[in-house]
C-alpha cells in the first residue's frame, strides 16, 4: 500500500518536493518567523522577555553607530560592485578567447583564492596592510618614496584594504559563471559577425553582453547580498569588531555586537529584519528594472 502510495503519479512529485520544503520551513521560514517575533521583543540572558512593540525599530532610526554601519556596507557593496562585474566578465571573455592560451592554469589561478579560508586571507591581509614600515604595501610604497601608511586606521585607505580582499577572493568565483555564461553562446553568431565584418568590440557589445544577461542579473543579484552581509572579512582584517572610529563596521558586525557581544538579542533582531528587508528592497527592484519578472510571449 505505501509503495502504491509513493510510486503514484499523483503523489511522486510531491514526494521529490518535499525535502526542499522540509529544509526551507525548518531553516528559512521557522528562523525568520522568529526573528520578526524577537524584535519586537527586550530580550536578554537571564531577563524574561517582555514584548516592547516598534521600540526596537525606533531606536534603530536614531542609532547613529547602526546608520554607520549601514552606510560602510552600502559603499562596501557598491564598490564591490563595481570591481566584481565588469572586470571577471572581461577576463572571463579573455580566457574564453580561441588565441587563450593555459586556459586551464588562469581558471585554477583565479578560483584557488576562493578555496581559502576567509579567517587565513584575512589575517594575510592585515599583516600585508599593517601600519609598520616593513609590512608589504607599506614596503613596496617605500620604494617609491612614499612614507608608510596607516591603512586601518583611516576609512578610505581601510576600504581599499577591504576591496583588495574581495577582488582577490572572489573575482575568479564571478569569472566561473560568466564563463559558463559564454559556453551558452553558440560560435555561429560570432562567425556570422565576422563574415558581417564586425569588430572584437562590435561583437562584445553587441551578442556577448546581451547573452550574457542572464548571467549577469545573477551575479549582480548574489552580489548584492554578499555586498550587505559582509561580515567576517572585516573581523578578521581589523582582527575583531572594534574597528577604529567604526570605519570597518559592517550591518552584521553590527548584529553581532548586540546579539553576542551585548547579549541584546531583541535589538539584534531587528537589525537582521532590517537588514533582509534592505536586501530584498533592492534585489526586487533591480530583477524588476532589468525585466527579470516579465512574461515570455
Amino acid at each position: 500500500m505505501i509503495k502504491k502510495f509513493l510510486y503514484s503519479q499523483k503523489v511522486a512529485p510531491y514526494v521529490f518536493v518535499l525535502p526542499f520544503i522540509l529544509v526551507f520551513l525548518v531553516f528559512w521560514v521557522y528562523p525568520l518567523g522568529s526573528s520578526l517575533g524577537m524584535s519586537f521583543q527586550k530580550i536578554q540572558l537571564g531577563q524574561e522577555a517582555s514584548w516592547i512593540g516598534l521600540d526596537n525599530y525606533e531606536k534603530l532610526s536614531g542609532d547613529g553607530v547602526f546608520l554607520k554601519a549601514v552606510t560602510n556596507s552600502a559603499i562596501y557593496m557598491v564598490l564591490t560592485l563595481l570591481i566584481l562585474i565588469p572586470f571577471p566578465m572581461l577576463f572571463a571573455v579573455l580566457i574564453n578567447s580561441k588565441l587563450m592560451w593555459g586556459r586551464e592554469f588562469f581558471k585554477s589561478s583565479f578560483f584557488f583564492p576562493a578555496l581559502t579560508s576567509v579567517v587565513v586571507a584575512g589575517t594575510i591581509f592585515r599583516l600585508m596592510f599593517g601600519e609598520m614600515e616593513g609590512s608589504l604595501i607599506n614596503s613596496i610604497l617605500g620604494w617609491f618614496g612614499i612614507d608608510p601608511v596607516k591603512f586601518l586606521k583611516g576609512q578610505v585607505t581601510g576600504f581599499i584594504a577591504l576591496l583588495a580582499l574581495a577582488t582577490w577572493r572572489w573575482t575568479g568565483v564571478n569569472m566561473l559563471y560568466f564563463l559558463s555564461g559564454l559556453k551558452n553562446i553558440p560560435d555561429e553568431y560570432y562567425e556570422a559577425a565576422s563574415i558581417d565584418g564586425a569588430s572584437s568590440f562590435q561583437k562584445f557589445t553587441k551578442i556577448t553582453m546581451p547573452l550574457l544577461k542572464p548571467t549577469t542579473i545573477y551575479v549582480l543579484t548574489i552580489s548584492i547580498y554578499a555586498g550587505l552581509a559582509m561580515f567576517i572579512e572585516s573581523m578578521m582584517l581589523w582582527n575583531g569588531n572594534n574597528s577604529p572610529k567604526n570605519i570597518g563596521l559592517t550591518i552584521v558586525g553590527y548584529l553581532y555586537r548586540q546579539g553576542i557581544e551585548k547579549n541584546n538579542l531583541g535589538y539584534a533582531a531587528a537589525v537582521g529584519i532590517v537588514l533582509l528587508a534592505i536586501t530584498m528592497i533592492i534585489n526586487l527592484t533591480q530583477l524588476k528594472l532589468s525585466g527579470m519578472f516579465k512574461k515570455e510571449d
